[in-house]
C-alpha cells in the first residue's frame, strides 16, 4: 500500500459531512508547504475526490493523512468501511458519476487501495519526476462467503452501463439534496447511527443551491470532481489527529426528503454499491465482444431487503426528477424498463425464484430498445433504409448516404448540426418542445410509432416523409435517438449523383473491456481456421440473391470447417418463423423433412434458447442440452428433437441481425468432445453471423424489391379483351438481373367502332422514372386512339406531339394497329410503328414475314415528321406477334440473326394453342434475360 507512514505525519479526521470535503483539500495544501505549486494543485483535486467518495459512499470517520519523503508527495484517506471495496468504472466520456477513481489514476504516479480488519484506505503518490514505480491497480473487496448465484441472461451490457450511470446520478443528487446538508454517520457495519451538520450549530452547506452545484459539476466535468460546497469555511479546534466535527445528534427522528427516509437513502447507496461491485467482478470473466452477456453474479444472501429498498428509491427518485425536484434528467422508458428487470431478478432468485432472461420480458411499446447492441456509426452509413442518429444535445452524430440524399446534403455536412435543420421552421419550435419534455419527463410521445411528417430539403422544399424513431445506448454512455425515414413521394434525384453508392460495411461491436485483459482469440486451433470460413462465407453470400439459396450454401460452408451441422430459421413477412434449411457435414447423414417448414410461433410467454436469440440475445453458447420432455415451449421442443436426432455436445445460437431488426437464428451444432465451442469462439462467430446477416438483408431485400417492382409493372398491364373470333394472350417477365420496374408494356382494348386495338411498346430507360413514364405515354394513346379512331400513323403522330409538349426528354418505342374484319373475317392488320421490332406473322403451315411495312422515327424524337400506315392481310389460324426486344437481344448475337431463330422458332409451334406457343418462346428465350419481356400475341379463329 505505497510507503509507510512516518512516525507523526500530519493527519485529519474529519466527520461525514460535504462542507468537510473543503476542510481536508485547505489541510492537505497547508502540509504541502514548500512543495512545487503543480504537484500541490494535483494533491487537493485528488484528496477532494477521495474525501467525497468517503462521504457519500462510507459515511464514517475519514481521516486524512499526508507526508513529503524525498520530494515525493504521499496521502492516505482512510474510512471505517473495509467491507465496501472500491467500484472502478469505465472511463466514458459522458458519464455523470465515477470519474474520482479515474482521475486518481490519470494524475497520480502510483495509486492502490487497502482493506484492513477495521477499515479501508486508498493511497496515491506524486512523484516530482522519472523514474516511475509500476503501474498500480485497485484493489476490490470480493463479495461474503454467504452469498447467492443470480443468473442474469442476455444483459445488453451497453444499456446496463446506461441504466447504472443514471442510478448512481439520482441517489448522487438525492443525497446533494438533503436539506442542510446533513450527513449520516454510519458504524462498521454500515447502519446510520447519527447525524451530524457543519460546524455543530445551524446546518449549513448542503440545500438546493448545492444540488445544482452537484449536477453542473456531473454536466461540466463530470461529477467527480468536488462541488462548490456551500456554507462558511470550518475551523476545527484541536490537535490534526482529532475528530474534526461537533458530537453526533443522537435525537429527533430520520428526516426524509422527495419521500425517501435518510435511512432507506444510505441503505440504496450500500445497496447499489454492492450490486456495481458485484456485476463489474461478473462482467470481468466474460467475453467483452459480444452485445448481450448471460452473467453468473454473486450476491450477499439477505440483500432482498436492501434491493427492494433501492429499487422503492430509485422510484421514488424518479418520479421526484420527473417533476423538476431534482436536477438530474429522469429515466428513458428502456433505461427504467431494465432497471425494473435487474432489481426484480437479483430480489426474486435471492428469494428462490427462477430467472427470467431480459429478452423474454414483456414491455409496452417503446420501454425496451429494438437492437440489444450497442449503437454503431458504421450500421447507420451501412443501412439501405434513410436513417439519422441524434444525442441528446439534438444534434446528430450519424447519417447515412441515403438519408442525405434523400434531403439533399452530403452525409458529412449534417454530422454536427441540430436536428432541426432538417425540419420546416414553424415545426422546429414544436419538435424542441417534445424533446425537451422527453428528457425532462422520461414519458415517450412518438417512440417507436410511424409518424408522417414534412423533412426539409437543403433547397428549401418540402419533402413528405414517415418518421420512426428508437432509442439505443452507445458504448460511451449515451442514449441516442436513431430515426429512419421513409419517403413518401419518390424523390427526384441528379442521375449524376453517385453518392448513394459509397456505402461502408459495418465493422464488429466492441464493448467496453474492464480492468482485466480481454483474452486473446484462439486462431491457431485446428478448428477452425478463421479466416478462410470468413471467405468461403462471403464467396457464397456473393453467389445467390434468392434468401434461402444465401442461407443453403452459407450452412454448407460453415459445416465444412466450424460446424458438424447448421440450422437456419427465418421470420417471413408476416412475422411466421420458417426453418429454411439443416446441413449435415456428413452427406450420408439423413435429415428428415419433418424438420424444414414452418416453427411454432415465438410468443411472449416462449422459453428456451432460440425465443431468446429471436428476441435478440446472443450469441449464446450451449453446453448442456436438456432432453426434449424437458422443453419449456413447443419451439424450445422442436430445436431439442434436432438435436437428439443429429447429436450435440455444444452450439452456438446466435441471432441474424440487421440493421436493428432480427430477420431470424443461425444453429452451430459441434457433436464431439474433442472440439467444442467455447467462449473464445464467441466473437469470432459473432462476427461471422453479422456479415451472413447482412448479405441475408441483401437478399431478402433484392426480393421485395424485385416483387415490388413486379407487382407494379404487372398493375400497369391490362386485361385482354374478349373479341369473339380473335384469340389473344401475353406475356410479360421481369429481367432476371435487376429488380427495378422497367418501360415494356403491352395493351389492347377494342374501340367504339368495333375495331381491335394492339400496342407493344418500351420507353427507355429500367427504373421508376421509364415505369411512370410508360404509364402516361399509354394511357396518352388510348385517350388518342379512342378519341379519332384514325389510321395508326396518325394516331402515333399526334402521340409523338403530345408527348414532345409534356415530356420532351420522353423516348419510346411503340407499334400500334388495329384489327378491321366483318365478324368470321377476312380480317386486315392495319399498323405503323415508331422505331419498334416489327411485327411477326406466323401462318398455319409455319411460314413466317416480319411486317416491316410503316416503319418510323421513335417517339420523342420530332414530332414533326410525316408517319405512315401499312396493311396486311391476317389469314384464319394465322399467329401475329408484337414484342419487345428483350425476347431477342443477346450479348454477342446480331439483331438480324436473332430475329431468325425467333421465326424459326415461331414456325415450329405455329400449331400449337396460342397460350402454348407463347410460353414456349418464354421458355426458349426468356432464361438469363437481361432485360423485360413483353409480347402480346394474336390468332383469328374462324
Amino acid at each position: 500500500m505505497g510507503s509507510p507512514s512516518p512516525p507523526g505525519a500530519p493527519s485529519r479526521r474529519l466527520s461525514p459531512t460535504a462542507a468537510n470535503v473543503a476542510v481536508a483539500r485547505r489541510f492537505v495544501r497547508s502540509a504541502l508547504s514548500g512543495v512545487p505549486p503543480d504537484m500541490v494543485d494535483t494533491a487537493e483535486l485528488l484528496v477532494g475526490e477521495l474525501v467525497t467518495n468517503a462521504v457519500i459512499h462510507a459515511r464514517t470517520e475519514i481521516e486524512t493523512r499526508v507526508w513529503v519523503t524525498e520530494g515525493r508527495v504521499h496521502v492516505r484517506v482512510s474510512d471505517l468501511r473495509p467491507d465496501r471495496g472500491l467500484v472502478p468504472h469505465d472511463r466514458h466520456p459522458y458519464a455523470c458519476t465515477g470519474r474520482g477513481l479515474a482521475l486518481v489514476e490519470e494524475l497520480s504516479t502510483s495509486h492502490g487501495a487497502h482493506s484492513g480488519e477495521d477499515r479501508k484506505t486508498v493511497w496515491f503518490e506524486l512523484w516530482p519526476g522519472a523514474p516511475a514505480p509500476p503501474t498500480s491497480a485497485w484493489e476490490t473487496v470480493a463479495p461474503s462467503d454467504d452469498t447467492v448465484s443470480v443468473a442474469l441472461s442476455d444483459v445488453p451490457y451497453a444499456l446496463y452501463w446506461a441504466a447504472q450511470q443514471q442510478w448512481e446520478g439520482l441517489l448522487r443528487e438525492l443525497l446533494l439534496a438533503l436539506p442542510g446538508g446533513v450527513g449520516a454517520v454510519a458504524d462498521g457495519a454500515g447502519r446510520v447511527v447519527a447525524r451530524v451538520g457543519a460546524e455543530g450549530g445551524p446546518e449549513e452547506g448542503l440545500g438546493a443551491g448545492a444540488g445544482a452545484a452537484g449536477l453542473r459539476g456531473g454536466a461540466e466535468t463530470g461529477g467527480g470532481h468536488e462541488p462548490d460546497w456551500a456554507g462558511a469555511e470550518s475551523d476545527w479546534a484541536g490537535a490534526e489527529s482529532d475528530w474534526a466535527g461537533p458530537e453526533p445528534d443522537w435525537a429527533g427522528p430520520e428526516p426524509d426528503w422527495a419521500g425517501v427516509p435518510l435511512e432507506d437513502l444510505v441503505v440504496a447507496q450500500d445497496m447499489s454499491n454492492v450490486i456495481c461491485a458485484s456485476m463489474t467482478a461478473a462482467v470481468e470473466q466474460e467475453t467483452p465482444d459480444s452485445s448481450t452477456l448471460s452473467l453468473l453474479v454473486a450476491f450477499p444472501k439477505h440483500a432482498v431487503t436492501a434491493v427492494r429498498t433501492l429499487r422503492r428509491v430509485l422510484d421514488e427518485a424518479d418520479a421526484a426528477a420527473q417533476q423538476g425536484s431534482l436536477l438530474v434528467l429522469p429515466s428513458l422508458p428502456q433505461i427504467r424498463a431494465f432497471r425494473h428487470w435487474l432489481l426484480d431478478q437479483i430480489a426474486e432468485q435471492l428469494e428462490g425464484g427462477r430467472p427470467t432472461a431480459w429478452t423474454l420480458v414483456p414491455g409496452a411499446p417503446g420501454d425496451t430498445p429494438t437492437d440489444l447492441a450497442p449503437w454503431d456509426a458504421s450500421e447507420v452509413e451501412a443501412s439501405n433504409v434513410p436513417t439519422i442518429a441524434a444525442d441528446d444535445r439534438n444534434r446528430i452524430i450519424g447519417v447515412n448516404s441515403s438519408a442525405a440524399s434523400l434531403l439533399g446534403w452530403d452525409a458529412h455536412d449534417l454530422v454536427g448540426k441540430r436536428l432541426t435543420v432538417l425540419m420546416p421552421e414553424h415545426l422546429r419550435g414544436r419538435h424542441t418542445a417534445a424533446f425537451t419534455s422527453l428528457l425532462l419527463t422520461g414519458v415517450p410521445r412518438i417512440l417507436g410509432r410511424s409518424i408522417p411528417v414534412p423533412a426539409l430539403h437543403r433547397d428549401g422544399r418540402v419533402v413528405p416523409v414517415r418518421l420512426r424513431i428508437e432509442t439505443q445506448e452507445s458504448i460511451d454512455g449515451r442514449t441516442v435517438f436513431v430515426a429512419q425515414l421513409t419517403a413518401r413521394t419518390a424523390p427526384s434525384r441528379d442521375p449524376s449523383d453517385r453518392r448513394h453508392t459509397t456505402r461502408p460495411a459495418p465493422g464488429p461491436v466492441h464493448l467496453p473491456t474492464t480492468r482485466k485483459k480481454s483474452r486473446k482469440a484462439n486462431f491457431d486451433r485446428s478448428a477452425p481456421e478463421w479466416l478462410p470460413v470468413f471467405a468461403e462465407t462471403g464467396r457464397a453470400m456473393a453467389s445467390a440473391h434468392d434468401v434461402e439459396a444465401v442461407l443453403r450454401r452459407v450452412c454448407h460452408v460453415l459445416t465444412q470447417g466450424l460446424a458438424d451441422w447448421c440450422a437456419a430459421d427465418l421470420f417471413d413477412e408476416a412475422g411466421h418463423l420458417k426453418r429454411v434449411c439443416v446441413v449435415h457435414r456428413d452427406p450420408r447423414v439423413h435429415v428428415s423433412g419433418d424438420h424444414l417448414g414452418m416453427l411454432p410461433p415465438v410468443s411472449e410467454a416462449t422459453q428456451g434458447s432460440l425465443p431468446r436469440v429471436l428476441r435478440g440475445a446472443g450469441p449464446l453458447l450451449l453446453t448442456l442440452t436438456p432432453p426434449r420432455g424437458q422443453a419449456q415451449s413447443p419451439l424450445e421442443a422442436r430445436q431439442l428433437e434436432l438435436v437428439e436426432e443429429l447429436g450435440g455436445r455444444s452450439a452456438v445460437v446466435a441471432p441474424l441481425r440487421a440493421h436493428r431488426e432480427i430477420l431470424g437464428a443461425l444453429t452451430l451444432v459441434r457433436v464431439r468432445d474433442e472440439h467444442p465451442f467455447t467462449k473464445d469462439d464467441i466473437p469470432q462467430i459473432g462476427d461471422l453471423v453479422r456479415s451472413i446477416a447482412l448479405g441475408v438483408d441483401s437478399a431478402r431485400l433484392h426480393r421485395h424489391i424485385r416483387s415490388t417492382a413486379e407487382e407494379l409493372q404487372r398493375a400497369l398491364l391490362p386485361e385482354l379483351p374478349r373479341t369473339g373470333q380473335l384469340e389473344m394472350a401475353a406475356r410479360y417477365v421481369p429481367s432476371s438481373t435487376t429488380a427495378e420496374v422497367g418501360g415494356d408494356w403491352y395493351d389492347a382494348f377494342t374501340l367504339p367502332g368495333g375495331d381491335t386495338a394492339l400496342v407493344i411498346g418500351d420507353v427507355s430507360g429500367h427504373d421508376l422514372r421509364a415505369a411512370v413514364a410508360m404509364s402516361a405515354l399509354r394511357n396518352m394513346l388510348r385517350g388518342l386512339a379512342v378519341d379519332g379512331e384514325e389510321p395508326p400513323g396518325d394516331v402515333l403522330r399526334r402521340l409523338d406531339l403530345a408527348t414532345h409538349t409534356l415530356d420532351p426528354h420522353a423516348t419510346a418505342t411503340c407499334v400500334y394497329a388495329l384489327i378491321k374484319g366483318q365478324e368470321g373475317g377476312p380480317w386486315d392488320l392495319y399498323h405503323s410503328s415508331a422505331g419498334h421490332l416489327p411485327p411477326l406473322l406466323a401462318t398455319q403451315d409455319g411460314e413466317t414475314r416480319y411486317l416491316d411495312a410503316g416503319r418510323g422515327m421513335l417517339i420523342g424524337m420530332d414530332p414533326g415528321l410525316p408517319r405512315h400506315s401499312a396493311c396486311d392481310a391476317l389469314p384464319p389460324h394465322s399467329t401475329l406477334l408484337l414484342f419487345t426486344d428483350g425476347l431477342i437481344e443477346r450479348r454477342g448475337e446480331s439483331l438480324d440473326d436473332a430475329m431468325a431463330r425467333l421465326s424459326r422458332h415461331a414456325a415450329a409451334h405455329a400449331r400449337a394453342p396460342l397460350d402454348v406457343f407463347c410460353d414456349e418462346l418464354i421458355i426458349k428465350f426468356g432464361a438469363d434475360n437481361t432485360d423485360d419481356i413483353a409480347l402480346l400475341a394474336l390468332r383469328p379463329t374462324p
